[in-house]
């Protein structure tokens, strides 16, 4: 269970649609020839790649126990497995990550073409922004913490474990402070991919497009003030949980808000079925159900009872799979021929 969720967060959700989509088609779309430091970008690739074969180590030499999470005391005291060799490869796999953000923050800030000014940008662009400016301000938080870990667990400073002083509830504040908010490095890409699809097969702009491009900075923005709400049970305060709970209704307003809008180009557009507009409708139905069973979570009332169940499991599943996984699958399916200069059978891409 611990090597899917590492793997799955840190090696395939988080990079797929921003270093792999984002790679191909950030500089296409600002009108660049390539990304503003190529030679940075080989190098988070290479950082990438180590991380990822550490990771896939740790899982031939026994695997990890911790669960993904990596939660104190356990990870940085107690536990006998490759807890050190996942904690490496998370480290790296986010640092990968900042060095690709900081290279798309500057490209879609410097190397616009001209005449290409911000509204005039496709939404899959702010979407990208919003997404790496999240990467380049909560990645080295939990960077820090993973560090944290290892000095804990070789060192014995007293940092997490009660027992040494330390305080666990306050990894679980830096974890989540950057791990909310990586909810939505997983998910805006994938919106801004919906975005693009609805637009193109229902051939007229995104309805209220500004509203659709600010709410991509406002689920940026808004995401870094909600971690409390995965500490309700914690010895957290019930006025700082209910000041939390309030925060996390508020960021479903921007998500609403893009879900309505795409219900709007749909309803005014002629849409047409082709198998990348089949990864959107998926999107819209399965994130909306994600966002929803999100709500009973984000109510002190009901996540008291549905805390760690797996009620949780499937909502943060619908969120993953129904929201990142669908737009990664239909961004590879709309820009396939742009990619390889190649067709595929759309009978076999309905099919699967």
């Amino acid at each position: 269970f611990t090597m899917h969720g590492i793997v799955m967060i840190f090696f395939f959700l988080i990079p797929s649609i921003p270093a792999v989509i984002g790679n191909f088609l950030v500089p296409i779309m600002v009108g660049a020839r390539d990304v503003a430091f190529p030679r940075l970008n080989l190098m988070s690739w290479y950082v990438f790649m180590t991380g990822g074969l550490l990771g896939l180590g740790a899982i031939l030499f026994g695997g990890v126990d911790t669960g993904w999470t990596f939660y104190t005391p356990y990870s940085s005291i107690y536990s006998n497995s490759n807890v050190t060799v996942a904690v490496v490869a998370a480290f790296l796999a986010g640092f990968s990550s900042i060095m690709t953000a900081l290279n798309f923050i500057v490209t879609i800030q410097k190397m616009r073409a001209p005449g290409l000014t911000w509204f005039r940008l496709p939404l899959f662009i702010w979407a990208m922004y919003a997404t790496s400016l999240i990467i380049a301000l909560g990645t080295p938080v939990v960077a820090m913490t993973l560090v944290m870990i290892f000095v804990e667990r070789f060192l014995h400073f007293g940092i997490f474990d009660p027992a040494l002083g330390g305080d666990p509830v306050l990894f679980q504040h830096l974890f989540w402070f950057y791990s909310h908010p990586a909810v939505y490095i997983m998910i805006l890409p994938g919106m801004g991919v919906i975005s693009e699809l609805i637009s193109c097969f229902s051939k007229r702009r995104v309805y209220g497009y500004k509203f659709v491009a600010f709410s991509s900075l406002a689920i940026a923005g808004i995401g870094f003030f909600v971690w409390g709400h995965h500490l309700f049970v914690s010895s957290q305060s019930v006025y700082a949980g209910m000041i939390f709970s309030f925060l996390t209704f508020f960021v479903a307003i921007p998500t609403a808000i893009k879900i309505l809008n795409w219900i709007m180009t749909l309803h005014k557009g002629s849409v047409s079925l082709a198998s990348p507009m089949l990864y959107a409708f998926g999107f819209i139905g399965l994130f909306t159900i994600g966002g929803m069973t999100g709500l009973f979570l984000s109510t002190l009332a009901t996540d008291i009872h549905l805390h760690d169940t797996y009620f949780v499991v499937a909502h943060f599943h619908y969120v993953m799979v129904g929201g990142g996984v669908m737009g990664f699958l239909g961004a590879l399916h709309f820009w396939w021929p742009k990619i390889t200069g190649r067709l595929y059978s759309e009978g076999w891409a309905k099919c699967a």
